[in-house]
């Protein structure tokens, strides 16, 4: 898209079995934002169409209207399956669950 994009400003929060970010996006509702899991990197986009209230020529800004990209890279201790997102008045929330410690026996055979 030929508009800016501009990182979101998050927040992140660490537990013993998860990870939480709430990421800031004005003017986005659960419509407008994609979120794709490849390769270990996690993207967020969010598209937002300026509001131009019909009849009226812009004098003024201060705000610049733009879409929202961010991508981070996942490390092999969360479950991407286990990722879930919402998203409530402009604010995008995952919840990326650390995967659980494996214990394995591993049979050991004669040869």
């Amino acid at each position: 898209r030929a508009k800016p994009a501009f990182a979101p400003r998050m927040d992140i929060y660490e537990t013993n079995d998860a990870i939480f970010v709430a990421a800031d996006m004005p003017g986005i509702d659960e419509t407008s934002v994609d979120i794709m899991l490849e390769n270990d990197i996690l993207t967020i986009n969010g598209y937002i169409e300026p509001v131009e209230p019909e009849g009226y020529q812009l004098a003024h800004a201060e705000y610049r209207a733009g879409d929202y990209e961010r991508r981070f890279t996942l490390s092999n201790k969360i479950d991407q399956e286990r990722i879930e997102a919402t998203m409530k008045n402009g604010v995008l929330r995952l919840h990326l669950p650390k995967a659980l410690p494996t214990t394995k026996t591993i049979a050991v055979q004669a040869g």
